[in-house]
């Protein structure tokens, strides 16, 4: 997938005229260094360009309607001195992109000996920015409010969080999504509101027919094929059957051949996302795995059996974390090991797993797979690496969408798996099983996830408040009880919040 030009965000700074010129050159000097701090940080993964400083509504205004056809994704807003909030009304109105308001003043420790009116004058974000805060409350403004000065890492990193989130909602707003057939027939939690998500998210999910695709395939010419089968040979560890001589070979072949015509279909329709659906294969000889994988590995969203709404969220995790060495896949809870004491969670699925999330160099294999009825499919096989990371999905609640997210621990197999030919990962959920599986239950989560070790619960909950978008955490506080209450006061919520 081609590289985005970099994204940036907006550095905005309120003051105003009655300080005189000699104070508004201070606030700008010192507003300048703020923002290249934070440029300079190496943690955001977007530029931050700092604009002149703010002292009327009609500056406010202009800046907050530039960032809105600018392409900035995001502006962060920090009142140096006292910037009277009515000045402000018409500009967050007018402002359309996530907003971070950052509490922070230009020195660390205060000059205590040195301290006299000018100084005081100068430096007054302590009720400057309360003043400001006063205003989003008032609007009812989504934003994030982060206070402490830009040398402490922990402010830098949840500035980093927020941009991260920004530029998910960046990629929801511009994502084009493929869906390759329907969805698994009578299969309800896959099911969704597209007209909705296009209101909610940005994003645009349209249908095309699996011969379509097909069509795609077949034009791939040899040379390219031989291309792919060299680069997996390089890359991967692959069983002798498939390899030149083997009796799988042509196989091989096949499988690189439908990567390569998936992915000029893709490209040419500007697509970052795509779903495929084991019903609905129309002349496809295999179920896309390999390509699958390669694909997911490149950036690309995936979700199966028609689950678009994964595949949105596997695309907006996969650019919130470019940059990141940990991984982000598409994932299904399979099955369970109960033992007291040692409860785990099997997760994987039929072949599409990213190997993003690799502990090693993936096997490439072939099995029969047992459902979709075409000839045996290729596909990488692998365990997952250790560590932790956030299981994510995406339910359509009728009147709303929500995003419920469970913190887990990835773990080693405790055994091998040596029967089980597919990509898999393993983990612990917070706090432990049960109540995580209740209260995912009890949430209407759905059963086709994201599984990142690249993205945490910050970022998420970021990314639900720039889009106004519901998000329930289960984590290691988590109580069945008291989590079955917090769904039934959002249920309240979000209903009066739709007005009558």
């Amino acid at each position: 997938m081609a590289a985005h030009q970099q994204r940036e965000v907006w550095f905005l700074t309120g003051s105003q005229a009655m300080y005189g010129e000699e104070t508004l050159r201070q606030v700008a000097s010192q507003s300048r260094e703020i923002a290249e701090r934070l440029d300079a940080a190496g943690i955001l993964p977007v530029r931050v360009v700092w604009k002149p400083v703010l002292t009327t509504s009609a500056e406010i205004l202009q800046v907050c309607r530039e960032a809105a056809v600018s392409g900035a994704i995001g502006v962060i807003a920090w009142m140096h001195t006292f910037s009277p909030a009515k000045m402000w009304i018409s500009g967050l109105e007018a402002l359309r992109t996530p907003l971070l308001h950052l509490h922070t003043q230009a020195n660390v420790a205060l000059p205590w000996h040195e301290i006299d009116m000018d100084f005081m004058n100068l430096n007054q974000a302590a009720h400057g920015d309360r003043e400001f805060g006063f205003i989003q409350t008032r609007l009812g403004v989504a934003r994030k409010t982060v206070a402490g000065h830009v040398t402490d890492p922990r402010v830098v990193s949840r500035v980093g969080a927020w941009a991260r989130a920004a530029v998910g909602l960046s990629e929801m707003r511009s994502l084009r999504v493929a869906r390759f057939g329907d969805n698994m027939r009578d299969v309800a939690v896959t099911e969704g509101d597209k007209v909705e998500a296009e209101l909610r998210f940005g994003v645009s999910v349209n249908t095309y027919g699996v011969n379509d695709l097909v069509a795609a395939v077949d034009e791939v010419p040899d040379a390219r094929v031989n291309e792919l089968v060299k680069e997996y040979e390089d890359t991967y560890r692959i069983v002798a059957d498939l390899r030149a001589g083997g009796g799988r070979h042509e196989s091989l072949r096949y499988a690189a051949r439908v990567e390569a015509g998936l992915r000029a279909f893709l490209e040419a329709g500007e697509f970052r996302a795509f779903t495929t659906n084991f019903e609905d294969l129309g002349g496809l000889r295999q179920l896309p795995g390999i390509a699958v994988q390669r694909l997911m590995a490149d950036g690309y969203g995936f979700g199966g059996e028609g689950d678009w709404k994964t595949s949105v969220l596997v695309r907006t995790l996969k650019a919130m974390s470019a940059g990141s060495n940990r991984g982000t896949s598409f994932m299904e809870d399979y099955t369970y090991d109960l033992v007291p004491g040692q409860e785990v969670v099997l997760g994987a699925h039929m072949l599409e797993v990213c190997p993003s999330i690799a502990a090693g160099v993936p096997s490439v294999e072939i099995h029969p797979l047992g459902i979709g009825g075409r000839e045996d499919p290729v596909r990488m096989v692998f365990d997952a690496a250790p560590g932790p990371a956030v299981v994510l999905g995406l339910t359509d609640m009728g009147e709303r969408f929500r995003l419920v997210a469970n913190e887990v621990d990835v773990v080693a197999p405790p055994q091998p798996l040596p029967r089980l030919p597919v990509a898999r990962a393993v983990w612990q959920p917070r706090p432990h099983l049960t109540a995580s599986a209740e209260a995912w239950i009890t949430a209407g989560a759905p059963h086709h996830t994201v599984l990142s070790q690249a993205v945490g619960v910050e970022e998420l909950r970021d990314l639900a408040e720039m889009s106004r978008t519901e998000l329930l955490v289960i984590d290691a506080h988590t109580e069945p009880g008291r989590f079955a209450d917090q769904l039934r006061w959002n249920q309240a919520y979000y209903r009066l919040a739709r007005g009558f």
